[in-house]
């Protein structure tokens, strides 16, 4: 691992520079500024729609583009494009609801390339009922994602850095949740912060002492601020 290599910071937002509650923390926020100060630019990868990520984006002050929607939408060099096929997601949520009391969740018609739904079934019983339609489901802890397939914040953020000018192994890639484990498995660095999935903490590089933003603030003082 080669730190001076870094380039730019992928950052996940739910869980990982909000807390539990989905409140922003000062640290990260002001760990993003830094980073971009010092010309470190800073990529949102998410699981939310593409508008929460542009206005974050903006009052951030952050220029590396985006990844929403687990990777079924990017914005990258001033246009917008659409990666995912929503049609299937919406088949599969509708017989999801003819089965269960499931709801979408807020800003669903904002949501372009899958179906996120609230969490009240496990997400075990949506995969059994949704397994016989081509969709991947994740459980990003702040919703349940049904999603196409040949698309993920992996092969997203690819795309993104290539517009970059960036290899993806010069990136510091930061995040909590099973949903992220496609952008660590190509990034150059991976840190889950404390209260990351097990699943992702498994093939991390580092783990942060601390939780949720206090965890990023922490990884990219390491990995990004004292190098410069």
């Amino acid at each position: 691992m080669v730190k001076s290599k870094l380039k730019a910071v992928a950052l996940d937002v739910d869980g990982t520079i909000t807390d539990n509650t989905r409140k922003l923390c000062v640290n990260a926020i002001n760990a993003i500024y830094q980073s971009e100060n010092i010309g470190i630019p800073v990529i949102f990868v998410t699981g939310n729609v593409m508008c929460v990520a542009k206005a974050l984006s903006i009052f951030l002050g952050t220029t590396g583009g985006l990844v929403a929607e687990n990777g079924g939408v990017i914005e990258s060099g001033g246009r917008t494009k659409i990666l995912g096929n929503i049609k299937e997601c919406v088949n599969a949520y509708n017989v999801l609801k003819s089965k269960f009391d499931v709801t979408r969740r807020v800003l669903a018609e904002d949501r372009v390339s899958e179906v996120a739904l609230e969490r009240t079934l496990p997400v075990e019983m949506v995969r059994d009922a949704v397994m016989d339609f081509n969709v991947v489901v994740y459980d990003s802890k702040f919703a349940i994602h049904l999603t196409d397939p040949l698309v993920d914040k992996g092969s997203s953020l690819k795309m993104v850095c290539s517009d970059l000018g960036l290899e993806t192994d010069e990136i510091l890639a930061i995040g909590d949740g099973e949903n992220d484990i496609e952008f660590f498995n190509v990034a150059g660095v991976k840190v889950a912060v404390n209260n990351a999935d097990d699943k992702l903490k498994d093939i991390a590089d580092y783990i942060t002492v601390k939780s949720y933003g206090d965890g990023v603030a922490e990884a990219m003082e390491r990995f990004i601020l004292k190098e410069v």
